[in-house]
């Protein structure tokens, strides 16, 4: 099972040897992920028709993204983990992300709005390899300066926008459609799941990259 809630999209999916069999998502600004969560988690083992002694690990989206998201997710998949006693896996948020990305690019750069001219980014090669480190960082006019000389870029998330009206290069295109889903998890985990890379699920601990700062909901 994968659950994803750092962002807007509250998602839930099932698979088995990485193919998705069930997923239920839905995106919202009002991040109503606490209402959502474990009512997707309850149609998914429905639809595929399985129970939850035939689960054989949790995988979260551990960030960067929103603290309460982070925090429903993860507690939700520690709740099963500890339950079941199966293992957790964390997913990296930016690295689900950019395996979203279509077409043969030099570099993909996922980026996730923070505050005012912030954003949340990091930096894979065509082969999906991550080759800079995640970071919060503020966009100007020289960002990922390194990476867009005469080299095809592509931006995608929920700060693709922000980045747009500031970076003007023919060589990079947007997407600020995208965002994390548990789709795109299930690869990731259960390669995961067979190298054995777990976490410890009394002490993980959600990715926030910054302080926590209270946002309320959009209306």
């Amino acid at each position: 099972m994968n659950l994803e809630t750092a962002t807007t999209n509250c998602s839930v999916s099932l698979a088995r040897a990485g193919e998705v069999i069930a997923i239920k998502e839905n995106n919202t600004p009002n991040y109503s992920h606490a209402e959502q969560l474990h009512v997707f988690i309850s149609e998914c083992m429905a639809e595929s028709n399985i129970s939850f002694s035939e689960l054989d690990a949790v995988a979260v989206s551990k960030g960067p993204g929103s603290y309460t998201g982070l925090r429903i997710g993860v507690s939700a998949a520690k709740g099963l983990c500890f339950s079941l006693d199966i293992p957790l896996i964390s997913i990296a948020t930016l690295t689900s992300m950019a395996s979203q990305a279509i077409g043969n690019h030099d570099y993909i750069i996922p980026v996730l709005d923070a505050r005012r001219m912030e954003v949340y980014s990091a930096v894979f090669d065509r082969d999906f390899t991550q080759i800079r480190s995640t970071k919060a960082e503020i966009i100007d006019a020289h960002s990922f300066g390194s990476f867009t000389k005469n080299k095809t870029v592509h931006i995608l998330g929920s700060g693709a926008q922000k980045i747009k009206e500031t970076l003007s290069d023919e060589f990079i295109t947007f997407d600020g459609v995208c965002v994390p889903s548990s789709r795109e998890m299930a690869q990731l985990s259960y390669q995961k799941y067979l190298k054995k890379d777990i976490e410890d699920v009394a002490y993980f601990e959600p990715y926030y990259l910054k302080d926590f700062m209270l946002q309320s909901k959009k209306k």
